[in-house]
């Protein structure tokens, strides 16, 4: 258990021992399925912690030159790059970076291969598909909604591939489970099937929460061996980038203020909930704040959470505790650890959080401190 004494606040605070747990199932499924299983930078791209991961997991996935460079400079491997779409400036470093590039459209193959075959690179190239199909619930995250930008349509292919697509890129799911993998994969086979016995690799995309609690990781292998023994030419890839820091580490803040206007008590913050747990805004969710009661419990103090920007609507509420909180409490969020660190921002000036992990031996080491000078020369 971390001890929250030890550690600096605002900071972003990874357990060692909770990654190494979610890395030891992530690898255990890719052994049992026989499948590739890969980090997908845009949740999570801690680099200070790829050693660990390395361990576990060889490759990553990216979807800009600066994960692609990343991928190759800290994982030590190229990247499956995928990227909405590619500039003649950019696309040579995704060249130098990459080991597979799947494009968004067929217009961008057309564009960009001739480059591929230029560089006399083994790279494999791939087209996303779009199913047209999702069991996900919010359309900010939902990649299959009605007139998507996001891959291309079963009617758009046709009959057949252009001879050196080797493979096929779907991403349609958002931390979900195995049996919304299920429903999609019946879609894709209806829709997609004729070209699978032609490719050489199948990449599922992201969004498979396999190390939740309640995620059935047996229902996924048997999945994907039936996959497999219905399509044996295909090598088949998945990047999921929640499942890897799910549950890993937290976000420990400093009450500042508190403040009341309306018989609303609202705990203010040293962290934001724009800058720097976007998500809780945006999807929207409320996270878990440790020692306190998810919802209002009447005679109990109960206090809205707000951030320390200025946009109005930095706030969450509202939580119960058993003793009423004061100036210099440290509130820990839990699980923020996935699509926070990556999703910062400096709006209005606000400092990101330290970075840290908690070690095996119970020790904190400090990753990155931000100051001034961070600020100042984004801004210029």
């Amino acid at each position: 258990m971390i001890d929250i004494n030890k550690i600096p606040s605002p900071c972003y605070v990874m357990e060692e021992q909770q990654l190494r747990n979610n890395l030891q199932l992530i690898k255990s499924v890719k052994d049992k399925a026989g499948i590739n299983i890969i980090l997908a930078f845009k949740a999570f791209a801690l680099w200070k912690s790829f050693p660990i991961i390395r361990e576990y997991i060889g490759e990553s996935t990216a979807s800009s030159i600066n994960e692609a460079q990343l991928a190759y400079e800290e994982m030590g491997s190229l990247a499956h790059t995928y990227a909405p779409s590619y500039s003649d400036e950019d696309f040579p470093l995704f060249l130098k970076y990459s080991s597979h590039i799947t494009f968004n459209s067929l217009s961008q193959f057309e564009r960009f291969y001739p480059q591929v075959l230029k560089s006399g690179n083994d790279i494999k190239c791939g087209l996303r598909i779009n199913p047209e199909f999702s069991v996900v619930d919010t359309d900010l995250y939902n990649p299959s909604t009605p007139g998507s930008r996001l891959g291309v349509t079963h009617g758009l292919i046709g009959d057949k591939l252009p001879e050196v697509i080797s493979g096929l890129h779907l991403h349609n799911l958002c931390e979900n489970n195995s049996y919304d993998l299920e429903k999609t994969l019946q879609v894709v086979e209806e829709k997609f099937g004729h070209l699978l016995s032609s490719i050489e690799w199948l990449n599922l995309g992201g969004g498979h929460l396999m190390t939740d609690k309640n995620y059935n990781t047996e229902h996924l292998i048997s999945l994907l061996h039936a996959l497999k023994e219905r399509y044996p030419n295909l090598d088949i890839i998945m990047e999921p980038g929640s499942a890897f820091a799910w549950q890993t580490g937290v976000l420990i803040a400093t009450v500042n203020d508190i403040v009341e206007n309306n018989n609303v008590k609202t705990a203010m913050l040293n962290v934001s909930f724009a800058c720097h747990m976007p998500d809780c805004l945006e999807m929207p969710y409320k996270p878990r704040i440790r020692g306190a009661h998810q919802e209002p419990v009447e005679g109990k103090p109960t206090y809205r959470m707000g951030g320390s920007s200025c946009l109005s609507g930095d706030f969450i509420g509202d939580w119960s505790f058993d003793e009423p909180l004061e100036v210099g409490d440290k509130i820990v969020f839990e699980d923020m650890i996935h699509y926070t660190i990556v999703k910062t921002t400096m709006f209005n000036g606000v400092s990101h959080p330290s970075l840290g992990l908690w070690t095996l031996d119970n020790e904190f080491v400090i990753y990155r401190s931000f100051d001034y000078d961070d600020y100042k020369h984004r801004m210029s």
